[in-house]
């Protein structure tokens, strides 16, 4: 019986496992504020507008959210029952330091570490850094990325003497 028990557990593999962290999580549509974040038809989007609605004929309070896609700005409109729950995104916030730019940015984070693995924007973040890379001076350049959903944006670029 041992035997068996134990050539069950020789073909596990847990060599794939992740550490669990999730994308998103589910928070009531009372608790969601204008300024959050809200998944709409699995984008992360920005809630810019939110109305909330009396208990109509079918016996639940609404809510009507309005929301832009973090990444695309295009224009999202729910309405859903305010006691339900909806997924929220895991959304965050991170200073680079710009080592170098072309085709993808050379980040360097504050512990040191390297990335090389976003494209460079092709819009007035972009050029902006370019023109400092290419001004040489003493400035350092701090780019700041959101992340939301397996999906990087810059969203900021400021320099910072040295």
């Amino acid at each position: 019986m041992q035997d068996q028990n134990n050539a069950c557990h020789k073909d596990d593999d847990f060599d794939r496992g992740d550490a669990g962290a999730s994308l998103s999580f589910p928070l009531q549509c009372s608790a969601l504020r204008k300024g959050g974040f809200v998944n709409i038809k699995q984008r992360p989007c920005k809630i810019v507008d939110l109305h909330s609605f009396k208990v109509g004929k079918h016996g639940h309070a609404k809510v009507s959210i309005t929301g832009l896609d973090v990444f695309t700005e295009k224009r999202f409109q729910i309405v859903h029952p305010s006691s339900h729950s909806l997924d929220v995104p895991v959304v965050t916030r991170t200073d680079y330091l710009l080592v170098d730019i072309g085709q993808y940015m050379s980040l360097m984070d504050d512990k040191g570490h390297l990335r090389a693995d976003l494209k460079a924007p092709d819009d007035e973040h972009g050029q902006l850094m370019r023109d400092k890379i290419a001004g040489n001076t003493d400035e350092s350049i701090l780019v700041t990325v959101l992340s939301a959903m397996g999906e990087e944006i810059v969203v900021g670029v400021k320099t910072d003497k040295n």
